[in-house]
C-alpha cells in the first residue's frame, strides 16, 4: 500500500477511506490501514491550515505595508481592499490552536522582505521595523 501511496495518493486516499469505514463499522478486514502515512497525512492537514492562515496573514500585511509606505498612489484603496480580503480569509482559517504557533514578528519580517523597492519609481516612506499590530487586530472584522 505504501508504494500506491507514492505512485497515486488519490486512489492511495479512497482505498484507506473504504477500508477504515469498514474498520470503523466492526468489519473483519485481511487489509491492516496504512498507518504510517495516514498518520502523516492527518499530520499535514493541520500543517497545511497553518501555513494558509500565515500566508493570507503575510499577504494582509504587505498590502498594508504598500498602503502606509506610498499612501499618494492610486493603488492605495485596491491595497486596502485586497488586505481586508486577506484578513477576513485569515479570520475564517483561524482556530485558537494556531494562536500560540503563529509568530507574527516573524510573518512580519517575511511580509517586509516580499516589499517591492520601488513603486511607479517612488521609494517608499519609512515603516515600522516591528509589528505595529496584534494578531488578534488582524483576525477582526
Amino acid at each position: 500500500m505504501a508504494d500506491l501511496y507514492e505512485a497515486d495518493i488519490l486512489l492511495w486516499s479512497e482505498r484507506q477511506r473504504d477500508l477504515l469505514r469498514r474498520v470503523a463499522a466492526g468489519e473483519a478486514v485481511n487489509e491492516a490501514p496504512d498507518w504510517p502515512n495516514i498518520i502523516e497525512e492527518i499530520e499535514s492537514v493541520g500543517n497545511e491550515q497553518l501555513h494558509a492562515v500565515e500566508s493570507l496573514l503575510r499577504q494582509a500585511l504587505v498590502h498594508m505595508l504598500k498602503a502606509q509606505a506610498w499612501p499618494q498612489a492610486p493603488y492605495v484603496p485596491h491595497w486596502l481592499s485586497e488586505a481586508r480580503g486577506f484578513r477576513a480569509g485569515a479570520a475564517d482559517r483561524f482556530v485558537p490552536s494556531m494562536r500560540q504557533r503563529i509568530d507574527l514578528a516573524r510573518i512580519y519580517r517575511q511580509a517586509l522582505r516580499i516589499m517591492p523597492d520601488t513603486i511607479d519609481g517612488q521609494p517608499p516612506l519609512p515603516v515600522p521595523a516591528a509589528c505595529p499590530v496584534t494578531l488578534d487586530e488582524l483576525l477582526a472584522d
